[in-house]
């Protein structure tokens, strides 16, 4: 379609202009300083009935609400997405995907503009179970991301149940809408007790989530029909992800919020240019779906034990490969970088982070060092692209090399 491209041209210039005006005009310390002392005072007023809540502590319920967060957190949805695309049902799946990508960047985004502090602890009893909430803890507070997540997943799970039904009765709607509820409400009076976020947090996290869910219902068909066309999807989906990893404010002080959008940012990059390439093949409608004829669970359960291994090693190359090779490019661009995880070597070489090591010509190298102060950077950070083509790998094979391997061993 002629208009495609159009479309997909504004939205890839409106990210740039508004990458460049926000840091120019600092939108964000804008923003903050309008929101963050409101904020503030909200979570320190709230103390008080966070205490009055941790009264009734005991073991039971410290062991359920620490379950249940971890039974919405990312990294549960994160295992759980390849079993369902694996199930039959790609066009859940896809937007699953799509929506949680969508639901952490504007969460994590919303987060790191007003860098609102958790309640204080002590006095609040805060309990982290698991690392991954320990990483949650380090995050700033509002919005409630569990809420937010749990109100947009819930609420699309429900919506997709619904309009598969062939006969929806009353009853059906009712009782559906009512456990959705029961689980927001659970989890978000679950992460009041653990201490991990106040009030004014899970209330924003419930505004927000209903928004976005809104927001989503109106154009879910319409973001499916294109990412299964053939209109320049992976071209436009791979400009698109590169540019988010600018578009994202910077925080009061570094958090793991913008670790989390990079790895969600390469995973819906990996989904889409996969499914794209094999929707005929793979991800059609009529795919075998569990518990039919065509794909009975003693099948599903083959794909299982194929498709972990396979995706856990690709997970392994890319990170290796990227280790290798983005340092190599940088290098030979004359892109400043450095390293705080993965690449030791580049934690204190200034050479790299100066972008000297270079056989380039100095006119290449100059351009690349305004686009730095452009950005406001000195330097990148080159775990953020290692990072990206590790989920990106990932996610590629799920949908891509994992039901190749499906096809060829007759699951």
């Amino acid at each position: 379609m002629e208009g495609s491209g159009t479309w997909q041209g504004l939205i890839l210039v409106g990210i740039v202009t508004w990458i460049c005006a926000s840091s120019y005009l600092k939108f964000t310390h804008k923003f903050r300083s309008l929101l963050q002392p409101w904020a503030t005072r909200q979570v320190v007023g709230g103390v008080p009935l966070i205490l009055r809540i941790q009264k009734c502590q005991n073991g039971v319920l410290d062991a359920f609400f620490s379950g249940l967060s971890c039974v919405v957190s990312v990294p549960f949805y994160t295992a759980f997405l390849p079993l369902l695309f694996w199930s039959g049902h790609g066009r859940l799946a896809r937007q699953m995907t799509l929506l949680i990508a969508f639901c952490d960047y504007l969460g994590n985004c919303i987060k790191d503009v007003v860098s609102a502090p958790r309640p204080s602890c002590p006095p609040v009893r805060r309990i982290t179970a698991t690392k991954d909430e320990e990483d949650n803890a380090m995050e700033y507070g509002l919005p409630s991301s569990h809420t937010l997540n749990t109100v947009c997943l819930s609420g699309y799970l429900l919506h997709y149940v619904l309009s598969s039904l062939e006969h929806e009765s009353v009853s059906i709607q009712y009782y559906g809408f009512a456990l959705a509820c029961l689980l927001v409400a659970l989890i978000a009076f679950g992460r009041i007790y653990l201490g991990m976020h106040s009030v004014v947090d899970i209330i924003s996290g419930l505004a927000i989530g209903v928004l976005i869910l809104g927001l989503w219902l109106t154009v879910n068909e319409k973001i499916d029909d294109f990412i299964t066309s053939k209109q320049n999807v992976s071209s436009f989906w791979t400009a698109l992800s590169f540019l988010l990893l600018f578009a994202y404010p910077t925080p009061e002080h570094p958090t793991p919020s913008y670790e989390y959008h990079t790895a969600f940012n390469g995973v819906t990059l990996g989904i889409v240019t996969g499914v794209q390439q094999t929707y005929s093949q793979f991800h059609h409608e009529a795919a075998p779906r569990i518990f039919s004829p065509e794909l009975p669970i003693s099948s599903y359960l083959g794909r299982v034990m194929v498709g972990i291994p396979t995706i856990l090693l690709v997970k392994f190359c890319s990170k290796s490969l990227a280790k290798w090779t983005l340092p190599t490019v940088s290098n030979a661009l004359g892109i400043p970088i450095r390293s705080s995880m993965y690449i030791p070597k580049l934690k204190n070489d200034k050479e790299y982070a100066s972008g000297k090591k270079t056989d380039e010509p100095k006119n290449s190298v100059g351009y690349l060092q305004k686009l730095c102060e452009l950005l406001s950077q000195d330097s990148f950070d080159i775990d953020t692209g290692i990072r990206f083509f590790q989920y990106a790998g990932l996610a590629w094979s799920v949908v891509d090399l994992v039901p190749s391997l499906f096809s060829y061993f007759n699951l």
